[in-house]
């Protein structure tokens, strides 16, 4: 063991210690919350408490179903160092008048969510009620792509980004980029307005790339694209630059320059998340936009795949024991959840369910992960549409009916977000496979429709319950 190594698993066992000893009193579960950018994390989050603290029917979450948790509610979060989730500010984005989704997450923040239960078994009611604290960790997840940057040096990391962005579909949206790399010499005197300007060019791309015709996941570093409070600052000033094989990047280069903010950016940014968050977690949710996926095409499925994989690397990840809670928690379970199902028919949701299964057991495979159990669903945690059959030509069409957005543009017609619409979303091929060959690029139709009307109601969702009932269940024994 190299003795990075052994510092490192100092740093896990120091915090599992901690965790371990508060949750002697307090029973606590800490479920991570991550997706890569649009894929609902706030949503997902702001649907959960809600539907718990309301005391939502949740049919297939045996312990509400049941009647067994008996109260559900916020407390103080046990982090004074991290942001407090700002449920009430997103509910009432949902709830209000304008009925907006909340902004998206773009930093890392915390909940507590305490469930008191009736416990099962004779001997265990005999003890009283029990009690479950949940802490949700909601994180972006371009952070959870920058974990590998942890194994690799500035030079193989910007060997690997030049390489990739001259692969098509990147090729074409670099060019700006390209143009500036191609001026600049690694080995040449620091320069801090070239810095400056290489950044910025570089960021650019990363934010074509994720754009919604493209639809590219794997575009590390995150804090780039989502940099939170370090936006500006020298953290965020370095780029890759091409080097030659042993190159010299003497003190005062721009090789050098750019390898030391690097190398900070790594220490005081990576680091810090995977021990301090990322490494105390034994819960995980992932949410996934396969649809923006599928409808960009091949490079952009083949992007996700490569995305999941560099995930599943990352995740410290076995069976829960006492051993592991003093020693550093390790994930034991992971929900992969492809969000959106209701901009869907229900017909193509268990096929949307497939597709995903069929690419995580792929970068399950290349990742070699192993050690937890996972688990695939469709969701949509706040369901904005229903159903309904619509003939059109003596055929009858499986639509989708919600509000559209203000100033959304459907067959030329613009809306204002005030009455509803039925749409053919598209259908999902019955063979999984078949989705994954880019042959559904451009086949889907998407509409931005607003949140639904609530009046005093839980919120509409799908499979929200099976979410739960995997990612909490037999916590409540």
């Amino acid at each position: 063991m190299k003795f990075r190594d052994v510092i490192d698993a100092g740093r896990i066992a120091a915090g599992g210690l901690k965790d371990f000893t508060a949750g002697l009193v307090n029973p606590t579960l800490r479920l991570g919350v991550t997706g890569l950018s649009q894929a609902g994390k706030t949503v997902f989050i702001t649907a959960l408490i809600h539907s718990l603290t309301k005391n939502a029917r949740l049919p297939l979450f045996e312990a509400q179903a049941s009647g067994r948790i008996t109260r559900a509610y916020l407390e103080p979060q046990p982090d004074d160092d991290l942001p407090r989730f700002a449920y009430e500010k997103h509910l009432n984005c949902l709830t209000s008048e304008q009925r907006v989704w909340p902004e998206s997450t773009r930093r890392i923040s915390q909940l507590r969510l305490t469930l008191e239960y009736e416990p099962q078994g004779l001997i265990a009611r005999n003890f009283g009620r029990g009690k479950l604290h949940v802490d949700i960790v909601d994180y972006p997840g371009e952070w959870l792509l920058d974990l590998p940057l942890m194994q690799m040096s500035y030079r193989q990391w910007a060997k690997a980004t030049i390489e990739a962005s001259r692969q098509e579909p990147r090729n074409a949206l670099a060019k700006n980029w390209h143009r500036h790399l191609a001026t600049l010499d690694a080995s040449s005197q620091s320069n801090e307005l070239a810095a400056v300007e290489a950044a910025s060019l570089f960021t650019a791309y990363l934010a074509k790339c994720r754009h919604q015709d493209v639809s590219l996941s794997s575009l590390p570093p995150g804090r780039f694209l989502v940099p939170g409070d370090l936006a500006g600052t020298p953290l965020l000033t370095f780029a890759p630059l091409d080097m030659t094989p042993g190159q010299p990047l003497p003190r005062g280069s721009l090789g050098n320059l750019m390898q030391r903010r690097y190398d900070s950016y790594v220490s005081k940014i990576v680091q810090p998340f995977f021990f301090g968050h990322f490494a105390r977690l034994n819960r995980q949710i992932v949410l996934v936009d396969v649809l923006s996926a599928l409808n960009a095409g091949a490079a952009a499925v083949q992007d996700l795949r490569t995305a999941l994989t560099q995930i599943m690397v990352c995740f410290r990840t076995g069976s829960s024991s006492l051993l592991s809670d003093i020693f550093g928690r390790r994930i034991d379970r992971i929900l992969f959840a492809a969000t959106k199902a209701d901009l869907l028919h229900q017909t193509s949701h268990d096929r949307l369910e497939d597709i995903l299964r069929l690419i995580v057991e792929e970068s399950s495979a290349q990742a070699e992960f192993s050690g937890a159990k996972v688990e695939v669903a469709a969701i949509a945690a706040i369901r904005a549409t229903r159903e309904a059959k619509v003939q059109q030509k003596n055929e009858e069409l499986l639509c989708i009916v919600g509000t559209p957005q203000n100033g959304e543009i459907i067959a030329g017609k613009i809306f204002y977000g005030e009455r509803e619409v039925a749409i053919f979303p598209g259908d999902l091929p019955e063979s999984a496979s078949d989705a994954l060959d880019g042959t559904m690029q451009g086949k889907l139709r998407f509409v931005r429709f607003r949140p639904p009307p609530r009046g005093d109601a839980a919120f509409p969702h799908i499979r929200l319950d099976r979410a739960l009932e995997f990612l909490l269940g037999d916590r409540f024994s």
